[in-house]
């Protein structure tokens, strides 16, 4: 047998080399299962708007991981303890993070399953992973779960000031353009230090926070919830929704057969046995593109129509409203739409439909961003920093929308 260099390095785009630390990291990353990631699209269908956007589940993950190192070498030079074991748990943790994100990343969450969120499907491939590698997950999943006894270490995973925000925000700037996202994630993680536990921000970085917040308020408004990728996200789920609809008729689908398992049952995380995991471990974007490619030439017009929206970028129109939408305007648009198409009442909601999208920067009643002063004090960032805009940051702002189809326009 030919042995393997496992300590080997990726060259990002973002970070530049990025270095593999261990053999156990190694084999972690060549498992079927994380290299499915490659396979997911980290932004979704937001490349409808931004071309760029095509990097992957695989390029964040591997960014977080780099991330980690340079926050754990960061708390070891200030004199936090951080054990051999603990530092290589850190690094498991936040490399699986994200291993439980179904097709297009968040636009197929809850419609693939039933309304069992990625995290989930995250602990459930850990525990997996976990038998298959002997246990030597065991710690990375408490930490992961919140069930490890020093706090500062989930919060390096998940928090208001995470390496998975300062990752996606980086990184999502980068290959979307949208140069309002990009963040000094280097400044962030030399700034990060340890106070009983608690993960917190040095002072003299409050400014690079209120960047960070910022950026991560315009990412979301200009990116995430751009209008064009929400009207592309809702018409994918309502894509699926239609396919589960026609099975349940006893309707024929031709896709791939993981897909299909998924249409044709309703799963829950209840029933997400060890097979039902291996069968999700199958899915991937370009299992459902395929089964969209197939299904615009399918006779059923509901189906074939969204999914023609979706390959051609032909969407509805998707205005944004300062209030919730009439639902007289909504009752009418649909019932026209009906009338012209020649189709139910029913099927024209899966093209006339309303929404709100929330956005909030950061969450002061959620755990907060805490700042060690000079005089050794912690103090909350809303009550730290002297800038006005970061307590309307915290602050949650709803907006409303309303899609329909481009021809009631011409109508």
């Amino acid at each position: 047998m030919i042995p393997i260099n496992k300590l080997k390095i990726f060259n990002d785009p973002i970070y530049g080399f990025i270095t593999i630390p261990n053999t156990l990291i190694y084999d972690l990353i060549q498992h079927p299962y994380f290299q499915r990631l490659r396979r997911i699209s980290q932004m979704g269908l937001t490349y409808l708007v931004y071309p760029g956007a095509h990097h992957t589940r695989f390029h964040h993950a591997i960014g977080c991981m780099h991330l980690m190192q340079k926050a754990v070498q960061t708390l070891q030079f200030k004199g936090v303890l951080i054990s051999d074991e603990e530092e290589n748990a850190l690094y498991i943790a936040i490399l699986l993070h994200d291993i439980g994100h179904g097709p297009f990343s968040h636009a197929l969450e809850n419609s693939i399953v039933e309304e069992v969120h990625h995290e989930d499907i995250s602990k459930l491939f850990m525990n997996f992973l976990n038998k298959e590698f002997e246990g030597k997950l065991t710690l990375a999943i408490q930490i992961f779960q919140g069930e490890y006894h020093r706090k500062f270490m989930l919060q390096l995973i998940s928090s208001q000031l995470d390496m998975d925000r300062m990752d996606y925000l980086k990184r999502d700037s980068f290959y979307s353009g949208v140069a309002e996202g990009n963040i000094n994630s280097d400044r962030l993680i030399q700034m990060l230090n340890v106070v009983d536990d608690v993960l917190v921000m040095e002072e003299k970085g409050i400014y690079s926070i209120e960047k960070f917040l910022m950026a991560r308020r315009l990412m979301y408004w200009q990116a995430y919830l751009h209008k064009t990728s929400v009207v592309a996200e809702m018409t994918l789920t309502k894509i699926l929704k239609r396919a589960k609809e026609l099975s349940q008729k006893g309707i024929e689908l031709s896709c791939n057969a993981p897909l299909l398992f998924f249409i044709n049952n309703k799963i829950t995380l209840e029933n997400f046995d060890n097979k039902t995991l291996e069968t999700f471990a199958l899915l991937d974007d370009f299992d459902v593109m395929s089964a969209i490619k197939n299904w615009q030439f399918h006779a059923d017009f509901v189906l074939n129509s969204l999914c023609k929206m979706i390959l051609n970028r032909d969407l509805l129109k998707i205005v944004m409203l300062d209030e919730k939408a009439d639902t007289e305007k909504l009752t009418e648009l649909r019932n026209k739409f009906a009338f012209i198409s020649g189709i139910s009442d029913k099927e024209a909601a899966y093209f006339v439909f309303k929404g709100k999208l929330k956005n909030q920067a950061y969450n002061k009643e959620s755990e907060p961003i805490s700042i060690l002063k000079k005089d050794k004090t912690v103090e909350d960032i809303i009550d730290t920093s002297d800038q006005l805009q970061l307590k309307a940051l915290s602050k949650s702002v709803t907006k409303y929308y309303m899609c329909f189809p481009k021809v009631l326009l011409e109508n």
